[in-house]
Protein backbone atom coordinates (compact mmCIF):
# COMPACT_ATOMS: atom_id res chain seq x y z
CA UNK A 1 0.00 0.00 0.00
CA UNK A 2 1.34 3.54 -0.76
CA UNK A 3 1.15 6.35 1.84
CA UNK A 4 0.88 9.82 0.41
CA UNK A 5 2.74 11.65 2.64
CA UNK A 6 3.13 15.43 0.97
CA UNK A 7 -0.10 16.42 3.12
CA UNK A 8 1.71 16.44 6.22
CA UNK A 9 4.75 17.92 4.56
CA UNK A 10 6.80 15.38 5.35
CA UNK A 11 8.68 13.15 2.83
CA UNK A 12 9.30 9.52 2.18
CA UNK A 13 12.87 9.47 3.02
CA UNK A 14 12.47 11.48 6.54
CA UNK A 15 9.74 9.12 7.54
CA UNK A 16 11.38 5.69 6.63
CA UNK A 17 14.45 7.30 8.70
CA UNK A 18 11.89 8.18 11.81
CA UNK A 19 9.90 4.87 11.53
CA UNK A 20 12.79 3.01 11.61
CA UNK A 21 14.11 4.57 14.73
CA UNK A 22 10.40 3.76 15.95
CA UNK A 23 10.60 -0.31 14.99
CA UNK A 24 8.72 0.10 11.86
CA UNK A 25 9.97 -0.97 8.43
CA UNK A 26 8.84 0.83 5.56
CA UNK A 27 10.25 1.84 2.16
CA UNK A 28 10.43 5.09 0.77
CA UNK A 29 8.34 5.32 -2.37
CA UNK A 30 7.47 7.97 -5.04
CA UNK A 31 3.37 8.01 -5.55
CA UNK A 32 1.52 8.41 -8.51
CA UNK A 33 2.16 12.21 -10.32
CA UNK A 34 4.78 12.54 -7.28
CA UNK A 35 6.68 16.13 -7.36
CA UNK A 36 9.03 15.40 -4.81
CA UNK A 37 12.79 14.37 -5.81
CA UNK A 38 13.10 10.70 -6.60
CA UNK A 39 15.68 10.44 -3.69
CA UNK A 40 13.46 12.17 -1.47
CA UNK A 41 9.72 10.59 -2.88
CA UNK A 42 6.37 11.93 -1.12
CA UNK A 43 4.95 9.27 0.05
CA UNK A 44 6.26 5.42 1.76
CA UNK A 45 5.21 2.06 0.87
CA UNK A 46 4.02 -0.24 3.92
CA UNK A 47 3.84 -3.94 3.13
CA UNK A 48 1.57 -6.21 4.44
CA UNK A 49 3.62 -9.82 4.33
CA UNK A 50 5.47 -8.90 7.24
CA UNK A 51 2.28 -8.61 9.36
CA UNK A 52 0.20 -11.28 7.61
CA UNK A 53 2.87 -14.29 8.24
CA UNK A 54 2.68 -13.41 11.89
CA UNK A 55 -0.96 -13.78 11.77
CA UNK A 56 -1.88 -9.95 11.98
CA UNK A 57 -5.70 -9.00 10.85
CA UNK A 58 -7.63 -6.10 10.69
CA UNK A 59 -7.34 -4.78 14.37
CA UNK A 60 -3.48 -5.33 14.07
CA UNK A 61 -2.88 -2.86 10.84
CA UNK A 62 -5.35 -0.01 12.42
CA UNK A 63 -2.87 -0.62 15.46
CA UNK A 64 -0.37 -0.17 13.37
CA UNK A 65 -1.73 2.77 11.51
CA UNK A 66 -2.00 4.35 14.76
CA UNK A 67 1.64 3.69 15.38
CA UNK A 68 3.17 5.39 12.21
CA UNK A 69 0.78 8.16 12.41
CA UNK A 70 2.14 8.54 16.09
CA UNK A 71 6.04 8.30 15.23
CA UNK A 72 5.52 10.75 12.30
CA UNK A 73 3.79 12.97 14.22
CA UNK A 74 6.37 13.25 16.98
CA UNK A 75 9.20 12.66 14.95
CA UNK A 76 11.64 14.97 16.44
CA UNK A 77 10.58 13.67 20.06
CA UNK A 78 13.19 10.43 20.97
CA UNK A 79 10.95 9.84 24.21
CA UNK A 80 8.14 9.57 22.22
CA UNK A 81 9.66 7.58 19.14
CA UNK A 82 11.29 5.04 22.37
CA UNK A 83 7.66 4.80 23.36
CA UNK A 84 6.24 3.72 19.95
CA UNK A 85 9.07 1.55 19.84
CA UNK A 86 8.19 -0.69 23.04
CA UNK A 87 3.93 -0.42 21.73
CA UNK A 88 5.77 -2.46 18.35
CA UNK A 89 7.53 -4.60 20.74
CA UNK A 90 4.84 -5.64 22.69
CA UNK A 91 2.77 -6.10 19.42
CA UNK A 92 4.99 -8.04 18.04
CA UNK A 93 5.68 -10.42 20.61
CA UNK A 94 2.04 -10.96 21.06
CA UNK A 95 2.23 -12.38 16.93
CA UNK A 96 5.98 -13.81 16.84
CA UNK A 97 7.58 -15.26 13.66
CA UNK A 98 6.43 -18.33 12.92
CA UNK A 99 9.34 -21.67 13.41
Amino acid sequence: MLVDLRPKEINGKEAQEVLDRAGITVNKNAIPFDTYPIFKPGGIRVGTPAVTTRGMKEEEMLEISDLIAEALENRTDETALNRVREKVRELTCRFPLPG
